[in-house]
C-alpha cells in the first residue's frame, strides 16, 4: 500500500470494528511487534486503521532534578512508557503508530467522542504522527451504519473546545495532585519520619463530604419518641395502622392516649379516602443513573458498572456509556433498534408491543450531553457472560420501559377511630402495569393493598401496642450514593467520580459499606481544615469544572484557567509551608493511631488484661500481647495473611 489514510483508534478492539464496518471486502490484519493494524479499501480510498491503548501519553514535571520539592507548575507531555513501568507495554503501541504514520497522507481521529479521548487523540496526532491537526469520526455506537456515516461525514479539524478542555484538566489535576500530594508527605517528613500521603482537586473535597457525615452520626444525640400502634382484622387479614400523631415526643401524652384506647377490642372505619395517580415512565439511563440503579439491584460497584459498560460499548451492544445524558434524539433511528431487538427472543414480546402500537417517543430526562445520546442498545445480539447480562438486561429495560405508557396508581388512606383516638392505615397497588411490565424486575416498589372497607364499619381490634424509640442518625454514603452526590454538587466527571472513591479506598482514608470515614481519614480532613482549609474548598473545585466546560465551549482560554489554578495554588501552599510542622506533626500522629486501631486484634484470651496487637520482627508478622513480658502470649501469621476485622 503506498500513501493512505490513517485512522487513529482509541482501543484496539474498536480498531477491529471500524475495520470491520469501513471495508468494502474483508479487512486485511497484519501487526508489527504483535500490535494489529487493518488496511481496508472503502470507495476509492485506500484506509490504515491503527490503535493505542487508551492514553499513550502522560503529564510530568520537565525538571526532575529538582527533587521533591513544591510549588512546581513546569510540565510536559512524555510517553506513558518512559514515565511510569507499569505502562511499558504502551511503548510499542506508539512506535506502531508512529511507523504507521510515515506513509500516511491522510489523518482521522476516531477515538471515542469525549474530553479523554480527544486528548488521546491529539496526542498521537501531535507527538507521534507530527501533525497540527486531522479529520474526526464522531459516533456513540460502534455499529457498521453509524461508523460508516462517521467517516463519510467526519469533521475537518479535531473538536478543538474538548482538546483544551482536556489539556487543561490533565495539567489542572497534575498541579493539585503533585503540589498537594508533596506538600502533605514533606510535612511529615518535616518531623523525621516518612509517610507518602495524597490529595487532589476533587479527592479533598470528597473525602470532607464522608467526614462530615461521619461526624453528624458522631455527634449526633438520639431523642426519645414513643408511638402507638395497632393490629384490626378484615376479611381474614391483619392490617396495622398508626396513631394519627405519629411520635409522641412527650412520654405523658403517648400514655394517656394508649390509657384510652389499650382495652378498646373494636374500631370504627372514620374515613376512606383513595387517590388514583399516573406514574409517569423512567428516563433513559445517563451514567450515574445506571450506576446507581445497578448497585441497587445487583450490588455492582459503580467502577465495575462503567467497566463492563464499557465492554458492551465496545462489543457494539450498547452506546458510549460515559454520558451524562438523559435524552433519545429521533436521529437515533429508534424504530431500527426496537425493530432489531424484537428478534431477541428476551425482549421479542414488549419490543413486539411498542412497535405495534407505534408508541416511539420516549420520556426524556433534563440532562444533556454535548457529545452522546443516553445510554441505550444498539439492538445488535452479542454473547455475553454474566454479569454483563445483568448490565446489558438492564439497560435494554429501561429503554424500553421509556417508550411504556405510564403506570396508573391507587393510594388508599384508612382512618380508623378507636374511643375517639383516629389511626391510620395506608396502601398503594398499581392498577395499570404500564412500563412497569417493561422495566420488570427493576421496578422498586411495594405493593400494599388495603381490603374493602365502608364508612362507619366495625372492625376487630387484635392488639394495641405502645412503643418507645430513638431518631437515629443520618446514613452513611454507599458507593452509589456518593457518586451521585458529587454529581449533585458538581464535584469531577462522569467518568472520573468513580475512581475518585476508589482512590479513597486505596489511601485507607474510607473503609466500608456503608462507607465510613477512618481515622486517619478523620484526622487528616481536621488538620488541613485547621491549617489550609482551601484545599477542601468545594466552592472552588466546582468553579474550575465551570470554567472548564467554558474552555470547551470555546468562551474561556486555557492560559487564564491555568494561570489562575497557579495563582490559587501559590497563595495555598505558600500558607500549607507557613504551618508544615504543627500539619507534618498531626498528619503523623493520625497516621500512627489508624495504625494502631488497624494492627489491635483484640482482647488477650490468656491474661484477659492485655490487648493482642499485630506486631512486625525479624522473622515477619506475629500477633503478640501489649502486657508483655507480664503476658507472653503469641500466634505466628502467614507471610501473605490479611487482617480481617
Amino acid at each position: 500500500m503506498s500513501k493512505y489514510e490513517l485512522i487513529i483508534t482509541e482501543k484496539p478492539n474498536a480498531a477491529l470494528k471500524i475495520a470491520q464496518s469501513l471495508a468494502d471486502g474483508k479487512p486485511i490484519k497484519k501487526n508489527i511487534s504483535g500490535v494489529p493494524y487493518y488496511e481496508v479499501t472503502h470507495g476509492k480510498k485506500d484506509l490504515v486503521i491503527g490503535c493505542a491503548v487508551g492514553h499513550l501519553f502522560t503529564i510530568t514535571e520537565k525538571d526532575k532534578k529538582k527533587g521533591w520539592t513544591y510549588p512546581v507548575f513546569d510540565v510536559k507531555w512524555e510517553q506513558n512508557s518512559k514515565v511510569n513501568k507499569g505502562a511499558a507495554y504502551t511503548a510499542k503501541y506508539a512506535s506502531t503508530l508512529k511507523k504507521l504514520a510515515e506513509n500516511a497522507n491522510v489523518f482521522t481521529v476516531a477515538t471515542d467522542y469525549d474530553i479523554e479521548g480527544e486528548v488521546i487523540g491529539y496526542n498521537v496526532l501531535k507527538y507521534l504522527c507530527k501533525q497540527k491537526d486531522a479529520k474526526r469520526m464522531k459516533y456513540s455506537t460502534l455499529t457498521r451504519d453509524e461508523l460508516r456515516e462517521s467517516f463519510d461525514k467526519a469533521s475537518k479539524t479535531l473538536d478543538w473546545g474538548q482538546v483544551n478542555a482536556g489539556l487543561t484538566r490533565h495539567e489542572l489535576d497534575w498541579y493539585y495532585g503533585i503540589n498537594l500530594s508533596r506538600a502533605l508527605s514533606l510535612a511529615v517528613k518535616s518531623t523525621g519520619s516518612f509517610k507518602i500521603l495524597s490529595s487532589g482537586r476533587v479527592q479533598g473535597p470528597a473525602l470532607k463530604i464522608v467526614v462530615d457525615r461521619e461526624k453528624e452520626i458522631q455527634a449526633f444525640k438520639p431523642v426519645p419518641f414513643w408511638q402507638i400502634s395497632l393490629l384490626w382484622t378484615k376479611d381474614k387479614r391483619n392490617i396495622e395502622a398508626h396513631h394519627i400523631t405519629d411520635k409522641f415526643w412527650n412520654k405523658k401524652e403517648a400514655e394517656a392516649v394508649y390509657n384510652k384506647v389499650k382495652d378498646q377490642k373494636q374500631a370504627v372505619i372514620a374515613d376512606v379516602k383513595k387517590n388514583e395517580f399516573k406514574q409517569a415512565p423512567p428516563t433513559p439511563f445517563d451514567l450515574t443513573t445506571l450506576q446507581t440503579e445497578a448497585y441497587r439491584n445487583f450490588k455492582i460497584q459503580p467502577k465495575d458498572t462503567l467497566e463492563l459498560a464499557q465492554n458492551l460499548y465496545l462489543a457494539g451492544a450498547i452506546s458510549y456509556p460515559r454520558t451524562s445524558s438523559q435524552q433519545l434524539p429521533k436521529e437515533l433511528n429508534l424504530k431500527k433498534i426496537m425493530t432489531h431487538l424484537e428478534k431477541n427472543n428476551h425482549y421479542k414480546a414488549l419490543a413486539g408491543k411498542l412497535l405495534k402500537e407505534n408508541k416511539l417517543k420516549p420520556n426524556e430526562g433534563k440532562k444533556t450531553d454535548p457529545a452522546h445520546p443516553a445510554i441505550h442498545p444498539t439492538g445488535e445480539m452479542k454473547s455475553l457472560k454474566d454479569r454483563e447480562h445483568k448490565i446489558y438486561d438492564l439497560i435494554v429495560k429501561r429503554f424500553l420501559a421509556c417508550f411504556a405508557d405510564p403506570a396508573t396508581r391507587e393510594t388508599v388512606t384508612v382512618t380508623l377511630d378507636v374511643n375517639t383516638e383516629k389511626f391510620l392505615s395506608a396502601g398503594s397497588r398499581t392498577l395499570v402495569k404500564g412500563w412497569h411490565e417493561f422495566y420488570a424486575p427493576y421496578v422498586n416498589l411495594e405493593e400494599e393493598e388495603l381490603p374493602a372497607a365502608a364508612i362507619q364499619e366495625k372492625v376487630a381490634v387484635k392488639d394495641i401496642k405502645q412503643e418507645q424509640k430513638e431518631t437515629q442518625p443520618p446514613k452513611r454514603y454507599n458507593p452509589a450514593s456518593i457518586i451521585k452526590e458529587l454529581e449533585r454538587r458538581n464535584l469531577g466527571t462522569k467518568a472520573t467520580r468513580a475512581n475518585i472513591v476508589d482512590t479513597l479506598f486505596n489511601r485507607g482514608y474510607v473503609t466500608g459499606q456503608p462507607i465510613e470515614a477512618t481515622k486517619l481519614g478523620m484526622l487528616t480532613i481536621g488538620t488541613l481544615e485547621k491549617y489550609c482549609p482551601s484545599i477542601l474548598d468545594e466552592e472552588l473545585t466546582r468553579h474550575f469544572e465551570v470554567e472548564m466546560d467554558e474552555i470547551r465551549e470555546k468562551k474561556k482560554k486555557n492560559k487564564e484557567v491555568l494561570d489562575e489554578a497557579k495563582d490559587v495554588l501559590t497563595k495555598l501552599l505558600e500558607k500549607f509551608k507557613i504551618h508544615e510542622k504543627s500539619i507534618g506533626k498531626e498528619l503523623l500522629s493520625a497516621e500512627r493511631e489508624s495504625q494502631e486501631i488497624a494492627n489491635t486484634i483484640g482482647e488477650c484470651p490468656v491474661c484477659k488484661k492485655g490487648t493482642l496487637m499485630m506486631r512486625k520482627g525479624k522473622f515477619g508478622r506475629f500477633i503478640a500481647c501489649d502486657k508483655y513480658p507480664e503476658c507472653k502470649t503469641t500466634y505466628k501469621l502467614p507471610g501473605n495473611g490479611l487482617i480481617m476485622h
